[in-house]
């Protein structure tokens, strides 16, 4: 019996695409070293009654399901298996409530963070987390816990959902959480769902803590001479009370890629450009102009005494950009030949030596490492650059355990997935992962839940 003659009866049969019938994109995400799969379907639900009913036969028959968003993951969570399927949301993507009263959004798992915003925007709104990639959707961000540039302001997805409808591998549906912001009434199931990568259950919804949308915004771009310099200071700049959005650092090769590649004109002269080793992006924002001339006033002043040499504030239109082209760095990493994008995470003030201790490691190995990061909650980013797979494996197993050691973890936003799984599994505690194994049990008893992403 077929896949769609197994599912019919209880969804549409225009709701499954057989083998032949649906298109490459469903069988990876944007991943770089792990191998796409075919799955055997794809099918796409319309309502959570509609995915209760596919795990229903899915875990009767032991059929392996992988949810998937807009496939813009970079840790393989989405690949799914070559005798499993692929569960959709292209069709599950009403935003389902604006609550202005409450400052909250209710969103289905399909719905993108563009769309999102483009709604947000009429009522004076923000959903706060920006993972760089806006064409992401809410499900999506919520399997991975997705962070980004915003987070040292207002921290990571898990900050902002407040509630969660999902269905369990049993097609058991459950709400958790809701529309308050405090709940003190048994386990957080919310909270365990988010950034389980789709192994625990279903997300068939979202309820969206929103924050006032900032009337003004600024960005300073400041070069320094040393990456030592640009690292060290971010901790002063968030402990100055200045708030920033964003704190950004980007290394000379990183923005030489990034300015080249996009055609971005900064205004930064030949001369900076050949004395920067790399360059602090910092966002600030509120929501009255008077307030934020002084906050930028202060934080300029602040970074010519932490050594930056030179103070760009940029103009609206050369901001965006630059933002833009910082959210693109690694399709410029990928286009550059890159073997591997790591998001390790560490203790911001341990950044400098981080990133000391990193390049000994790699000219030791032959191999190039270049990046930038989200400095200001200590999450790096690095492009490595290295074809042996087995030279590329030691470096990283060697990189992922000084960020353990220095307190962080191997990865702050992308997820573990399929590509960081053995380290992983190498790496962290044994009985962190025993334990992570029978929460999967508990929820999952079959397995038919993304098998083989975190561990196998």
């Amino acid at each position: 019996m077929s896949i769609a003659e197994l599912f019919a009866g209880v969804i549409r049969p225009d709701q499954v695409c057989g083998p032949g019938q649906f298109s490459e994109d469903y069988s990876h995400d944007e991943s770089l070293g792990v191998t796409w799969t075919t799955p055997a379907a794809v099918i796409c639900p319309e309502t959570t009654d509609d995915v209760a009913a596919v795990l229903r036969i899915a875990n009767e028959h032991g059929i392996a399901v992988t949810a998937r968003g807009s496939g813009t993951g970079l840790s393989g969570s989405a690949v799914p298996e070559p005798d499993g399927i692929v569960l959709s949301f292209e069709r599950m993507a009403r935003i389902v409530e604006i609550d202005t009263l409450n400052s909250i959004a209710v969103v289905e798992p399909g719905v993108k963070l563009n769309e999102l915003d483009a709604q947000l925007a009429n009522v004076g709104l923000a959903y706060a987390v920006y993972p760089g990639e806006y064409s992401a959707s809410l499900g999506g961000n919520v399997s991975t816990n997705a962070g980004g540039m915003r987070a040292v302001k207002y921290g990571v997805t898990r900050n902002h959902v407040l509630g969660l409808e999902a269905v369990l591998a049993t097609g058991e549906t459950i709400r958790t959480g809701g529309k308050v912001t405090k709940i003190s009434s048994g386990y957080d199931l919310t909270q365990l769902i988010i950034g389980s990568e789709g192994t625990l259950a279903v997300v068939t919804e979202a309820t969206l803590k929103l924050v006032p949308r900032p009337a003004q915004a600024v960005t300073i771009l400041a070069p320094f001479a040393t990456l030592d310099e640009v690292t060290n200071a971010v901790p002063a700049i968030v402990a100055s009370g200045v708030g920033p959005s964003m704190l950004e650092y980007i290394d000379m090769l990183t923005m030489a890629a990034m300015t080249h590649s996009l055609d971005l004109h900064l205004g930064v002269s030949e001369e900076i450009k050949s004395t920067a080793a790399a360059y602090l992006v910092v966002g600030l924002e509120d929501t009255a102009e008077d307030r934020l001339d002084q906050v930028v006033g202060a934080t300029a002043e602040l970074l010519a005494e932490l050594g930056a040499i030179d103070i760009f504030v940029l103009p609206p239109g050369s901001a965006a950009k630059l933002i833009e082209a910082r959210e693109k760095a690694f399709w410029v990493g990928k286009a550059a030949g890159a073997d591997d994008i790591i998001d390790a995470v560490i203790p911001r003030a341990s950044i400098p030596d981080f990133l000391a201790r990193i390049q000994p490691l790699a000219a030791a190995n032959n191999t190039w490492i270049a990046g930038c990061g989200h400095a200001g909650d200590g999450n790096v980013h690095m492009a490595v650059f290295q074809k042996d797979p087995e030279v590329r494996a030691q470096v990283l197993t060697e990189l992922f355990a000084l960020a353990m050691e220095m307190g962080g973890a191997i990865s702050g936003e992308h997820g573990i997935g399929l590509e960081k799984k053995s380290y992983f599994l190498h790496l962290e505690d044994p009985a962190k992962i025993d334990l992570m194994r029978r929460i999967k049990a508990a929820f999952d008893p079959n397995g038919i839940l993304n098998p083989g992403k975190i561990f196998d």
